[in-house]
Formats: structure tokens, C-alpha cells, sequence
């Protein structure tokens, strides 16, 4: 039996995915997560405190200012970054253990730490999530209620800057209201794609 002319390519990927507070990273991964998609989701810690609803351990590991600085004492995170005044962090073995495994690794993280990530892995697949427009943005910040007006003024500020950085990434994504499914099956397109490619990514951290 002859050899296939082309094989899809298996080895594991790691996708970032981010971009400006209020665009829908949680709930976008939350809706992959239960379709039962075959990826590794990273955990990311955090020093926030948890929002109604939130778990420890499954949407964040919520830590200790103390807790933080003994994982960043032991290098112990893949990058780190103060966002809206908390740290947050990938923790490093996570995704070499979920690299190693062969699973496509997830990482949910902001701007400047998908800067980060491309630094470390030239290789790793950055995706920007966007809204239609800016309004829709200021919608959805002002609807959480989970700010101050202090607050969401910073927050629809980075937001705009943000924005200027989509050219650093390799697709936008647009996750528009009420199409969350349309979304996400541009995501998982994008993923297949990505595994269809002639000359693979490779990924080493």
C-alpha cells in the first residue's frame, strides 16, 4: 500500500488567543470547552479576586499577592504582566506537560503578553478577538458593571490601544453579538488550517 502524497501535520500547537478586555475570550473558550474540543485549556493565575461565578482552579487559580511573587521567585511562569492593576501569569510546566502530551495548547492572555509569547515561541499561533465595532465594545464594558466609572475609563482607553496592536497577530477573529457559534467555528477553522499547513509550526519552550 502506497504512502499518502500528504499527511497532516500532528504536532501540537500553541494558540494564543487574545485581545482587548470585553471582546469575549472566557466566554469564546468557555463555548469551546463545551463542544469537548480535544485541546488543553491553560489555567491562568491570577492575584484579581474571583468574579460571581468564577471557580478556582477552572476559569482562574486565584492567588495570594505572596502566592504570586514565589512563582515568579522560582521562574515558575511562562510570562506575567500587571493587568488593571493584578497580576497575571501562564504557569510555565502547564503547557510543556500539555506540549509533551501532543494536545494543542490554549493560552487565554492580554496584548502585551501575546507579545511576550512570540518572543519566547516564534512558532506559536496568535489570534486576535475583536468585536464588530468600537461601540459594541463600550457596550459590553459598561453592561458587566464589574468597574467603577474610574475604572471603565481605563479599561475602554487600553481597549482603543489595543486595537493598534492587531498587526502583530496572525488572524482577528470577529466575535460579534448573539453569533458566539459562528465565533468560535472561525477558531476551530483557523486550528485545522493551522494543522494543514505544508511547512508546520514547531513550538519549543
Amino acid at each position: 500500500m502506497s504512502e499518502p502524497f500528504f499527511k497532516r501535520n500532528s504536532r501540537p500547537l500553541l494558540i494564543v488567543i487574545s485581545g482587548p478586555s470585553g471582546v469575549g475570550k472566557d466566554t469564546v473558550l468557555h463555548r469551546m470547552q463545551e463542544r469537548g474540543v480535544p485541546f488543553h485549556f491553560v489555567v491562568t493565575a491570577t492575584t484579581r479576586a474571583p468574579r460571581p461565578g468564577e471557580v478556582n482552579g477552572v476559569d482562574y487559580h486565584f492567588l495570594s499577592n505572596d502566592e504570586f511573587a514565589e512563582m515568579i521567585e522560582q521562574n515558575e511562569l511562562l510570562e506575567y504582566a500587571i493587568v488593571y492593576n493584578d497580576y497575571k501569569g501562564i504557569p510555565k510546566q502547564q503547557v510543556r506537560d500539555a506540549l509533551a502530551s501532543g494536545q494543542d495548547v490554549i493560552l487565554r492572555i492580554d496584548v502585551q503578553g501575546a507579545a511576550t509569547i512570540r518572543k519566547l515561541a516564534k512558532d506559536a499561533l496568535l489570534i486576535f478577538l475583536a468585536t464588530a465595532t468600537e461601540e459594541e465594545l463600550v457596550q459590553r464594558l459598561t453592561a458587566r458593571k464589574t468597574e467603577t466609572p474610574e475604572g471603565l475609563k481605563l479599561r475602554i482607553a487600553t481597549a482603543r490601544r489595543e486595537m493598534n496592536r492587531i498587526y502583530d497577530f496572525d488572524y482577528c477573529v470577529i466575535n460579534p453579538e448573539f453569533h458566539l457559534d459562528a465565533a468560535v467555528d472561525t477558531l476551530l477553522a483557523i486550528i485545522e488550517a493551522e494543522h494543514n499547513r505544508v511547512v508546520p509550526r514547531v513550538v519549543m519552550l
